[in-house]
């Protein structure tokens, strides 16, 4: 709209009007991101869905990015944020957390994993088959996956045993389907019986179908833009707030508060267990999807 069109239109208008009321009436999307796809589960947290990872977009080397964030509540509230780690910067968050793990105490250990480094991947893929939403079949998204896939992938890439097929999944023409299945085990949303499908073309291997979807893939590298994460002393002082200390942020503490875990946390954390350093360790095997524990957190953080 030019400035001329602006001042014929000034004053209270409809446009203006309408969303004032969705504000005031809770109606806004918040955090939702509406390109990105999410596997639905049923009541049973038992869920089915057949994915195709996509290649790499144009002027993108590689066709996923690796994410690491922080989600945990303290007495000051939530602190949910991406850790600098990720773009190889130093963070106040896994710096208090290797104190706490070093310091000989089983409890620090315990507020160590709870704060821990969570680990995101997201890559384009095509929605094969959504049972749940059948609208989705045929479209591209962008998928948040944890460890657990990522290791199925890279077991394809890389096969152990020589009788094992190298398959690159996402190649258009000589990649897989990947079929997620989904599962509850002892309080875990549990990836362990997806798998990968036989090799074959996608679209039977029309170039034209091909091209249309390689043009509606998402850019990824804009997820690690520096742009994405906050400084050291920003994020030192978020911090320091959320643990509800009036100053001396680099101290260890150990509040009672920050013993008791809460119980969001532990439905994500508890049997997680770190090795010599929860900066490192926080890629551990049970933490199987972080993905849906850390948009758990945002959600109870979103509510308060």
């Amino acid at each position: 709209m030019g400035f001329n069109d602006m001042k014929k239109n000034s004053g209270i208008n409809k446009s203006l009007l309408e969303e004032l009321n969705k504000i005031s009436s809770g109606s806004t999307k918040s955090y939702q991101d509406d390109r990105f796809w999410k596997p639905e589960r049923d009541k049973a947290d038992n869920g089915f869905a057949v994915v195709r990872f996509l290649p790499a977009v144009d002027g993108e080397d590689v066709p996923f990015v690796r994410i690491f964030n922080h989600g945990f509540k303290s007495v000051g509230g939530w602190m949910i944020e991406n850790c600098p780690t990720t773009i190889g910067l130093t963070c106040p968050v896994c710096e208090a957390n290797s104190k706490l793990w070093n310091s000989g105490v089983e409890s620090d250990k315990d507020i160590a994993r709870n704060r821990k480094r969570k680990l995101q991947y997201i890559a384009n893929i095509l929605v094969v088959s959504d049972p749940k939403n059948p609208h989705n079949e045929g479209k591209v998204f962008l998928y948040k996956f944890g460890k657990k896939i990522f290791d199925k992938i890279q077991e394809k890439m890389q096969p152990e045993f020589a009788d094992e097929e190298e398959v690159n999944p996402f190649d258009f023409w000589k990649g897989a389907n990947f079929k997620i299945k989904i599962r509850k085990v002892g309080g875990f949303v549990n990836y362990d019986k997806s798998e990968f499908d036989s090799p074959s073309a996608l679209a039977d291997g029309d170039d034209a179908a091909l091209e249309t979807i390689w043009k509606q893939q998402h850019p990824l590298q804009a997820f690690i833009a520096p742009d994405q994460f906050k400084s050291y002393d920003e994020l030192n002082t978020r911090l320091t707030t959320v643990l509800g200390r009036g100053g001396g942020g680099s101290r260890v503490a150990r509040t009672a508060e920050e013993m008791d875990v809460s119980s969001e946390s532990k439905t994500s954390t508890t049997g997680v267990e770190a090795a010599s350093s929860p900066s490192v360790a926080d890629e551990s095997n049970n933490a199987e999807e972080s993905e849906d524990a850390l948009s758990y957190f945002e959600k109870l953080a979103a509510e308060d």
